[in-house]
């Protein structure tokens, strides 16, 4: 992005803030800084003698974090949140009092037109969260074979028409290798039949989001850290996290269920009320789910 200034809006905010309490002088982790919005209503609710420890793989989110969070009590550390151990054993901090994870693609990184991350980017098709680790998608996309495709499509994306769109891709390919977002957002369109009556979303996105899980390797990320981040949490703190799909929101659920070390303290998730959908449509799909360590 050229412009500084943080487009993100957070997702249910005061829902994180409710849920996990925050008091002075306690030690928090947002393990996916994005635009800073849940990082900073933390950090002015622990005050000086707290901490929040402001994880993200985006080196651009961390710059940006660095220049919005001035002056607040926050650590900003460049890493995934599935390494949340490796992070505090670092910082000398053996257990925290709360965790909060938004899952969600920040404002900010759809904003910026040469990642990929918004269909009418000219950029390059790239869609990682941290461009120095792994393939960009559209090398993946381009290297894939057909039914290669379809799969991953259908298995990141639930989308219905993987195997049309990914025989479409190849076709395409053939002639000139799809290099942006926004000639794989028309492609995709093309492939998708039109319903009646008004989409809620773009024909697109289950296709992007599952270049993007597979590029990030998000699925397994969130499995690893649902499974370690209990053991960094003082009995009685709780883990906020927040999905956007089905793939994640089953895991988080599964997860807080079947661990012992933790009680599930929303039975069902929480969604965001109509008054923030209407401002900020992109938390219609936003599913809140919270657990404390035993």
């Amino acid at each position: 992005m050229t412009d500084t200034t943080p487009a993100h809006v957070p997702v249910m905010l005061e829902e994180i803030v409710r849920w996990l309490d925050p008091h002075r002088g306690a030690v928090l982790v947002d393990g996916t800084t994005g635009g800073g919005g849940h990082t900073r209503a933390l950090a002015e609710r622990v005050g000086p003698s707290g901490m929040v420890i402001a994880m993200d793989c985006d080196p651009a989110a961390l710059a940006a974090a660095e220049r919005n969070l001035a002056g607040l009590a926050v650590k900003l550390v460049h890493a995934n949140f599935c390494d949340l151990p490796e992070v505090l054993e670092q910082l000398e901090i053996k257990e925290v009092d709360g965790v909060v994870l938004d899952l969600g693609v920040s404002s900010d990184q759809l904003a910026d037109r040469e990642r990929g991350f918004s269909f009418s980017s000219t950029g390059r098709l790239d869609l990682r969260f941290d461009p120095t680790v792994g393939q960009p998608a559209g090398r993946l996309m381009n290297r894939l074979s057909a039914e290669q495709l379809a799969d991953l499509i259908y298995r990141y994306g639930e989308e219905r028409y993987s195997r049309r769109i990914a025989r479409a891709i190849v076709k395409q390919r053939s002639e000139r290798p799809i290099e942006t977002a926004v000639e794989l957002a028309e492609l995709v369109r093309r492939c998708v039949p039109r319903t009646k009556g008004r989409r809620r979303i773009d024909p697109a996105t289950r296709t992007f989001q599952a270049l993007r899980i597979a590029v990030n390797d998000e699925l397994k990320s969130l499995e690893i850290a649902l499974r370690r981040i209990p053991d960094c949490l003082h009995r009685g703190a709780r883990t906020a996290v927040i999905s956007f799909h089905s793939l994640e929101d089953r895991r988080v659920k599964e997860a807080f269920r079947d661990d012992e070390r933790m009680e599930v303290l929303t039975p069902k998730p929480i969604r965001p009320g109509k008054e923030e959908v209407d401002e900020n449509p992109r938390s219609r799909s936003a599913k809140l789910r919270v657990a404390a360590r035993i």
